[in-house]
């Protein structure tokens, strides 16, 4: 289910450096090499894989931009929020 807009702020709130774009929460990762990031990525991969919730991603040598929300409900649900929070558990 879609979340309203104060269902958005208060999610945005627990998920540190994800930013609001319209209908979508992004975040830019910055790694110390290429290699780094896509080890990164591919934990991240698994992750997207087990929630069945795919981020779009854009790759700059090292830096990875994730992009997440939910194309069937046309905007951001819980998932977005979940799958962030775990993606960054990843980086720490």
């Amino acid at each position: 289910m879609r979340l309203s807009r104060n269902q958005v702020s208060a999610e945005l709130a627990t998920v540190e450096g994800w930013r609001l774009r319209g209908k979508q929460i992004s975040k830019l990762y910055v790694f110390k090499d290429f290699t780094e990031g896509i080890r990164f990525l591919d934990h991240g991969a698994r992750l997207a894989e087990e929630m069945n919730h795919h981020p779009d991603i854009d790759i700059r040598y090292n830096k990875i931009k994730l992009t997440l929300t939910t194309h069937d409900e046309g905007g951001l649900t819980m998932k977005d929020f979940m799958l962030a929070a775990k993606i960054d558990r990843v980086r720490r």
